[in-house]
């Protein structure tokens, strides 16, 4: 019986099988998976040279198998946040959310630059009026120089100079030559104005003009009628009754907020602001108004009255408008020189229509 060979036994030859040396495994090469890339993590397959030098099989090249692929590694770590605010702030937007202490201010600080700042106007009051202009052409100067930085930050340009100068000569004049020198200095900033951003070409001359012209009478003009009121002899007594009013309206609304603040009055552009608030400052007005209506400007007790729910109002709008200019830009503040009030801008923000106010209302119930 003939022994069949090597090429007639089963599984030991045929198309697509191959067969190891004696000692390793069969391999089939008829699979489809021939030729494909190696599953992850296992080692390539060894090489052969196709040459048969018997049925044993084909003979392996013997050498440095490629080093296996590298492990990925786990992902960074996320880099630590801060805690999470509380839901109440999380829901503020970025320029009203407090910086600390429950009505958003340094109270320590703010009592202590307050008192600060009334000391000085006072004793510049009592002490000699020229003074006292002196101080409130820095603080205007000041004031102008913020909302101009504020307003470049949000792509608006007013021209600085003509501003610096122009407020210089409206206060001046409203020294001087009263209320006509006042309204002939705007008109010459707002001239001035205008001419000077000419030198900058057409791109963006009307909105930079127009917010130029917009710090002049903001600033500027409404401050004039602080100085309006302190050019008659008893000057000093109206403009201490026009600042106690207005800072009346601070105190007041900010404690009664406080304390009892639940019914936002505009929270699309102040959610601090509240109806409770606002009683409180109409409150607080009339009281201390009245007194200084009454007993140093010999006007009616009503008078006090009218006044001081006047000035609540006008000083509230004020602050309002402000924030209105604030939230708009997405700024917090218009500067940070005074701690825990933020800029001079932020401290006249009530003051400057209630100078106007204040000016019109003393003209009808204490007149000279």
């Amino acid at each position: 019986m003939t022994t069949p060979s090597a090429a007639d036994r089963p599984g030991t030859s045929g198309p697509g099988t191959e067969r190891l040396p004696p000692y390793g495994p069969r391999v089939d090469r008829s699979s489809d998976t021939l030729g494909r890339a190696p599953a992850p993590w296992q080692p390539p397959p060894v090489a052969w040279t196709g040459r048969k030098d018997d049925d044993t099989g084909p003979v392996p090249i013997v050498g440095d198998l490629p080093a296996p692929p590298a492990r990925p590694t786990d992902p960074p770590p996320p880099p630590p946040q801060s805690p999470p605010l509380p839901p109440a702030v999380e829901e503020l937007p970025t320029t009203e959310r407090p910086a600390g202490g429950r009505a958003g201010r340094n109270l320590r600080a703010a009592i202590g630059v307050g008192v600060g700042l009334v000391a000085l106007i006072v004793a510049s009051l009592l002490l000699w009026r020229p003074a006292f202009l002196a101080v409130l052409v820095a603080a205007v100067l000041v004031a102008v120089w913020e909302l101009t930085r504020a307003l470049r930050a949000g792509r608006f340009d007013p021209p600085l100079v003509p501003l610096l100068v122009g407020s210089l000569v409206m206060e001046g004049l409203a020294w001087s030559r009263g209320p006509t020198g006042l309204v002939v200095g705007f008109l010459l900033t707002a001239l001035a104005v205008l001419l000077w951003r000419l030198g900058h070409g057409p791109v963006g001359y009307l909105r930079d003009a127009a917010s130029g012209v917009l710090v002049a009478l903001y600033v500027p003009l409404l401050a004039g009628f602080a100085v309006l009121l302190l050019v008659p002899d008893d000057g000093a007594a109206r403009v201490l009754a026009f600042i106690a009013t207005v800072v009346a309206s601070d105190v007041g609304g900010y404690a009664a907020g406080v304390l009892f603040g639940k019914h936002p009055m505009a929270p699309s552009i102040s959610p601090k602001k509240s109806w409770e608030g606002m009683a409180g400052s109409v409150t607080a007005c009339m009281l201390v108004a009245t007194p200084f209506v009454v007993l140093w400007l010999d006007g009616p007790w009503w008078g006090g009255l009218v006044f001081g729910a006047a000035l609540a109002a006008s000083a509230t709008i004020g602050d309002l408008g402000e924030s209105l200019i604030k939230r708009d830009l997405g700024i917090k503040d218009m500067g940070d020189l005074l701690p825990g009030h933020g800029g001079i801008m932020d401290r006249l923000d009530s003051l400057l229509p209630s100078a106007a106010a204040a000016y019109l209302l003393l003209s009808v119930l204490a007149p000279l």
